[in-house]
């Protein structure tokens, strides 16, 4: 998340989300607590398009999810947010749980690509000195898109701790190349397994009825 004052700072927030059975969908609690911008908004749909896209096997899918920004209270913009809450709902789903050493940040299509997104410095500086208050341990790390790796213009103390292995600066192009740095998983084996809860979902419900 970038906050813009006088200045840019990249400030890290923790995305969390639920997922039960249902009809509604992502539920968009930024949305419905005024917090959201229309660009904010737009990602969440394009959000809920890339997963019945990418895990919708000859069944509708049916599936309710909520998704927040924890002890954030001013206004959400832009979709540079998409990837690290779609990881955040397959988590639910799933059951598998996410490394908490690393950081993302991306734009997403319908299709799964990470696009690019802006103050991509901001954000990699915010949580590096984050791990450094607490600690650099050699695993912590920013998952950013490819597509801004020609944009990074970072200081020298980053690039020292990259350099040594401190901390890590991983591009992707998918979900599905976060989706192996977040859980230890190939991505397919992780795909197979989501597809299956999302349809037990499914299941759910048609027994309810």
């Amino acid at each position: 998340m970038i906050c813009r004052a006088p200045y840019e700072f990249g400030q890290p927030i923790l995305i969390t989300a639920a997922c039960s059975a249902g009809d509604d969908g992502i539920i968009n609690i930024e949305h419905e607590a005024d917090l959201s911008s229309e660009s904010y908004d737009k990602a969440v749909m394009i959000i809920e398009g890339f997963l019945r896209s990418h895990y919708e096997d000859k069944y509708h899918m049916s599936f309710r999810s909520s998704v927040c920004f924890e002890q954030s209270y001013s206004i959400i913009d832009g979709d540079s947010a998409s990837a690290a809450e779609i990881f955040a709902i397959l988590s639910a789903v799933t059951g598998v749980k996410l490394r908490q050493d690393l950081a993302v940040t991306g734009s997403v299509n319908q299709h799964g690509d990470i696009q690019p997104i802006g103050g991509v410095n901001e954000k990699i500086e915010g949580f590096y000195k984050l791990c450094r208050h607490h600690g650099l341990t050699g695993k912590q790390g920013v998952i950013v898109p490819r597509a801004n790796i020609d944009n990074l213009l970072l200081p020298q103390e980053i690039i020292d701790a990259v350099a040594k292995k401190q901390f890590h600066i991983y591009p992707i192009s998918t979900i599905d190349e976060g989706i192996s740095l977040f859980t230890g998983m190939e991505s397919d084996e992780f795909n197979a397994l989501a597809k299956k809860k999302f349809k037990e979902l499914v299941s759910k419900i048609k027994g309810n009825k």
